[in-house]
């Protein structure tokens, strides 16, 4: 059993939260979620102010007309779904720190794969031909080195200019021409000025690569390793001027996606019906405002209050209802946090019923009960739903037992009774039950942690919840991540809420 008073640091994930920020709301620079009372809209990256309420931003932003369109042409709806993609790409850059672009390869058994494979090896085999022939044809040669030449421009950076001096003297193309007419052209030499070049502006990653050219006396397969790992070095290069980029992208991030979820609305009937009963569940329409406090102030209150809970209800989503328009970008990454969530409930219920029943003397051996939550861990890493997990628990409730027995052995533990073993077992396997007590509290613990972590007004360390700091590392990241999503919808869309919340309540006399 894990210590009430074990706490433990946030990850990165959680000290550096999402710190995109707007005139209508904020995310401070611990991370909570909150809601101020400015309500100006900012345009796409620095356009000027509108007005307050989100009906009243399309129409000052010339997107469409108080009163919903009944009627939206073929290309009005192509260029708002055009416009999605695009905010779904700086949504993905904003919210997933780690990521990346990746080279796009065919599968490996389709058809694009085939002709992929059969192109290049046509090319290789032209240049190695023409290589072969006497006097030596450089037609393929001069065209490869001329291509070379401009890839390793594409990885310089704009204070290279000598490197970039230099290799338009050394692979100046006339003159490598006149040496092919002359038959003085060394083409293996040519390759180890390249690789030489490469070697000064390639990753650390690469070096390996490098030495692999180095060593390698074919000289066609040399240019073919150059080409390769050149297309990786642009690669590094896009990835890291991404990188270089990111903080102006989360800068401007909020307001091109108001712009383009405005674009979205402006072609539904009612673009936040979903939302508006996610986000309504959660506060009681018949609150009045206290006549002592602010009515904004109020309704801030309340929608942070709402939001957090609605949010919270997220990561246990019904599989057949619609997620809110407003986090229709992270669906996916919303499903896979309530996957890994779920595992994360029935790993800790595992664990705790094992902990609980094998024996006082197991409970406080760290290395049992390390090795028994990996080997839980792997058991259920492919499960998804209840039904997965009843057809899984009784290879689970197996494995518990031999890890018992052997942990008893090694530490000269007496072994576990027959009737012992069999009500174990049973225990184990009635994890699957959807009233199971010990996996409802722990379900309750997580989403209060999940609470504590979207509702913190400071960065401080946050406590993991009793029973679970086995599980520190991966309930930290779930949480981690799913702030980053729930950090930038609240700055994107808090004057959709804002709305919603203000036009269900009452207003003040």
């Amino acid at each position: 059993m894990s210590n009430d008073k074990n706490a433990a640091s946030a990850p990165k994930d959680i000290e550096n939260r999402a710190r995109t920020t707007s005139e209508c709301s904020y995310t401070s620079d611990d991370g909570a979620v909150g809601f101020t009372g400015k309500r100006n809209i900012n345009g796409v990256f620095g356009m000027l102010r509108q007005r307050t309420t989100s009906q009243q931003f399309m129409v000052t932003s010339g997107l469409t007309s108080a009163s919903p369109p009944k009627f939206v042409s073929l290309e009005e709806i192509m260029q708002a779904a055009n416009g999605m993609r695009d905010m779904a790409l700086v949504h993905q850059i904003v919210v997933d720190k780690d990521f990346r672009l990746k080279r796009a390869e065919p599968d490996p058994n389709s058809v694009q794969k085939m002709i992929k494979d059969t192109m290049h090896k046509a090319f290789w085999d032209v240049l190695r031909s023409q290589l072969a022939e006497e006097p030596p044809n450089y037609t393929q040669a001069l065209n490869l080195l001329e291509e070379i030449k401009e890839g390793l421009f594409a990885v310089l950076l704009p204070q290279h200019t000598r490197i970039r001096q230099q290799i338009s003297e050394v692979l100046d193309t006339d003159l490598i021409k006149q040496q092919a007419e002359q038959g003085t052209l060394d083409f293996k030499n040519y390759a180890q000025y390249v690789i030489s070049v490469m070697a000064k502006l390639c990753a650390p990653v690469r070096d390996e690569k490098i030495n692999e050219l180095k060593q390698t006396s074919d000289v066609v397969d040399t240019f073919k390793g150059i080409l390769e790992l050149l297309d990786l070095m642009q690669l590094d290069m896009a990835n890291f001027t991404l990188q270089m980029a990111r903080p102006d992208i989360i800068a401007r991030s909020v307001d091109l996606e108001r712009k383009k979820f405005a674009d979205y609305l402006a072609i539904q009937t009612d673009g936040l019906e979903h939302t508006r009963k996610w986000l309504l569940k959660h506060i009681n329409t018949e609150d009045n405002v206290p006549e002592n406090i602010e009515y904004e102030k109020f309704i801030r209150t309340v929608v942070k209050r709402a939001f957090c809970q609605a949010c919270a209800e997220l990561l246990d989503w019904p599989v057949d209802t619609p997620y809110p328009e407003t986090f229709m970008l992270d669906e996916g990454r919303l499903q896979d946090l309530q996957i890994r969530t779920f595992r994360l409930i029935n790993i800790a219920t595992v664990l705790l019923v094992t902990l609980s029943n094998a024996g006082a003397d197991l409970q406080s051996i760290t290395p049992f009960k390390q090795a028994c939550k990996e080997h839980i861990s792997i058991l259920l890493q492919n499960v998804k739903t209840d039904k997965d997990l009843n057809d899984t628990l009784p290879n689970v409730a197996e494995q518990v037992i031999i890890e018992v027995k052997e942990a008893q052995r090694k530490y000269d533990i007496p072994e576990i009774f027959q009737a012992a073993e069999a009500n174990l077992k049973q225990l184990i396997l009635d994890i699957g039950k959807p009233d199971h007590k010990v996996k409802t509290i722990v379900k309750q613990r997580v989403k209060d942690f999940f609470m504590d972590i979207i509702e913190s007004s400071t960065a401080d360390p946050q406590k993991v919840p009793s029973g679970l700091s086995a599980l520190q590392k991966e309930l930290t990241e779930i949480a981690g991540q799913f702030l980053r999503i729930v950090s930038h919808n609240s700055s994107v869309f808090c004057i959709y809420y804002f709305d919603i919340v203000a036009d269900a309540l009452p207003k003040p006399a």
